[in-house]
C-alpha cells in the first residue's frame, strides 16, 4: 500500500493552503445555532467561495461544476480544510454528501444538469425525508404515498427527523407508489420542492434549544414526474445508494475531525489538570487508538480505489465503519464532558478556548444556557441513530459479511 502523495497532489495542497490562509480571516463570525436564516446565509456564502475558487465538489464531475479530482486530492482537501479549521458543510450537508452523490450515481442527465451545479454553488439547500413515526429502523414500512396525477405525483404523509427541513429548497423523499407491492418493491425516490403549498415543517426542539431536526407534513404536495430518481418503484435501491454515502462518509476522511477534537481534549486536560488523572489519560489513549483504527480502515479503502480495484467487502465497510465511529464518538463526547467538568455546562461567550469543531459559538439565551461543547455532546447521541442505528449496522455486518442467519421476522 503506497499512499505517498504525488507532486501534483502536493502542488494542489500548496495552492489550497495559500487560499485558505487568505480567505478564512475574511469570514464573519458564525451565527447562533438557532438563527436558521443567518446559518443558511453563512454556510452558503462559504460554499460559494469554494465554488468560485474551484474547490467545490472536489471529486464531482467537471461537467457539472466539480473539479474531477483524484481520490488522493480529495483527501488532501479534507486534510487541509480540517487543519485550518475551515467551516464544515453545515446546512449544505444533505445536498453535498447525500443528494448530490445519489443524483450523480442514479439520476438522469437532466436531473444532474438541473441540481448539481446549484448544489455546488450553494444556491440549493437540501433536506432528507426518509424516516417516519412508524418507520425508522424498519424504513421499508414507510406510509407516505405518492399518486400519479398527469405530469405530477401528489404526495401525502408525514416525515420525521428531517435535517434542515426548515430551510430546505428540495427534499430527497422516499414514498410509497405501489401499495400492493411487497414493501421493499413499491417505494420510489422523489426530488420534492419544499417551498410549496401542502408542505408544513415543524421544528423538533432539542435539549440545547435548537431544532436541528424537523417533522414535515405533506398534504397534496406536488412533484414533477421527471423528478423520480432511478425509476418508479425502484426507490429502495436508490435509497441504499444514499445510505451508503451517508454511512461511508467517514470511511476515508472522517477521522480528521476526530483528531482535531482529540487535540482540543488534550489541551483542555493539560490546562485544567485533568491530565494527571490516570483514568482520563487511559481514555484519551483509547480514543486516539480508535481514531487510528478508523484512519487505517480509510486508507485501505482509499488504496483500493487508487489501484482501480474493487474491494469485495466494500459493501459492508460503510455499515461497520459507521457503527464504529458513531459509538466511538459518543464515548469521546462523554470523555470531553468529564475533562471539562462543570465548565462544560457554561455558555460559550465567544472565547476561542470555548469553541468546538462543528458548532457555532453561542450567546446566552433564556431557557437553554448550553455551551457549544454541550451541544456537540447532545448531537453525538444522534450519531448512533441516523443513517441506520448501530443495531441495524450489526445486522448488516452479521448477515452480509459473517454469513450469519437473518434475524427472525417479528411477524412470524
Amino acid at each position: 500500500m503506497d499512499l505517498r502523495y504525488s507532486d501534483a497532489d502536493e502542488e494542489f495542497r500548496a495552492g489550497l493552503r495559500e487560499w485558505l490562509a487568505t480567505e478564512l480571516p475574511n469570514l464573519a463570525p458564525q451565527p447562533a445555532r438557532d438563527d436558521w436564516d443567518a446559518r443558511r446565509a453563512w454556510d452558503t456564502d462559504w460554499q460559494r467561495r469554494l465554488f468560485d475558487a474551484g474547490y467545490a465538489g472536489i471529486n464531482w464531475p467537471e461537467e457539472y461544476g466539480g473539479r474531477g479530482a483524484t481520490p488522493s486530492q480529495h483527501l488532501v482537501f479534507l486534510e487541509e480544510t480540517t487543519r485550518a479549521r475551515a467551516p464544515y458543510v453545515g446546512v449544505n450537508f444533505v445536498g453535498l454528501l447525500h443528494a448530490g452523490p445519489t443524483i450523480i450515481a442514479e439520476g438522469t442527465d437532466e436531473q444532474k444538469r438541473e441540481h448539481l451545479p446549484r448544489i455546488l454553488r450553494g444556491d440549493e439547500v437540501w433536506c432528507q425525508g426518509f424516516s417516519e413515526p412508524q418507520a425508522g429502523s424498519d424504513l421499508a414500512s414507510l406510509r407516505t404515498r405518492a399518486v400519479r396525477d398527469g405530469d405530477h405525483y401528489v404526495v401525502t404523509g408525514q416525515k420525521i427527523w428531517c435535517s434542515f427541513g426548515q430551510i430546505g429548497d428540495f427534499g430527497e423523499l422516499l414514498v410509497r407508489t405501489d401499495p400492493d407491492a411487497p414493501k421493499h418493491k413499491g417505494i420510489s425516490y422523489l426530488l420534492v420542492p419544499m417551498k410549496q403549498p401542502g408542505v408544513e415543517v415543524r421544528g423538533i426542539v432539542q435539549p440545547d434549544g435548537t431544532a436541528e431536526f424537523c417533522e414535515v407534513f405533506f398534504t397534496d404536495a406536488r412533484c414533477a414526474k421527471d423528478d423520480v430518481v432511478g425509476g418508479i418503484n425502484n426507490g429502495w435501491k436508490v435509497a441504499n445508494s444514499t445510505l451508503a454515502f451517508e454511512r461511508g462518509m467517514s470511511a476515508t476522511t472522517g477521522y480528521r475531525r476526530f483528531e482535531e477534537e482529540y487535540k482540543l481534549m488534550v489541551e483542555a486536560a493539560e490546562a485544567n489538570g485533568a491530565i494527571h488523572d490516570a483514568s482520563i489519560r487511559q481514555r484519551l489513549v483509547q480514543y486516539y487508538t480508535k481514531i487510528q483504527i478508523l484512519r487505517i480502515n480509510g486508507l485501505r479503502s482509499l488504496a483500493t480505489a487508487l489501484a482501480g480495484q474493487k474491494d469485495p467487502g466494500i459493501a459492508a465497510l460503510g455499515a461497520s465503519n459507521k457503527m464504529f465511529w458513531s459509538e466511538m464518538h459518543k464515548a469521546a463526547m462523554e470523555l470531553a464532558l468529564d475533562i471539562n467538568g462543570a465548565h462544560s455546562m457554561l455558555v460559550d461567550t465567544g472565547s476561542e478556548a470555548g469553541s468546538w469543531p462543528g458548532t457555532a459559538r453561542e450567546k446566552r439565551r433564556p431557557g437553554y444556557p448550553v455551551s457549544a461543547m454541550m451541544s456537540a455532546f447532545f448531537f453525538s447521541r444522534s450519531e448512533t441513530i441516523w443513517g441506520g442505528t448501530s443495531q441495524i449496522q450489526r445486522n448488516i455486518v452479521g448477515e452480509r459479511v459473517l454469513g450469519l442467519p437473518k434475524e427472525p421476522s417479528a411477524e412470524k
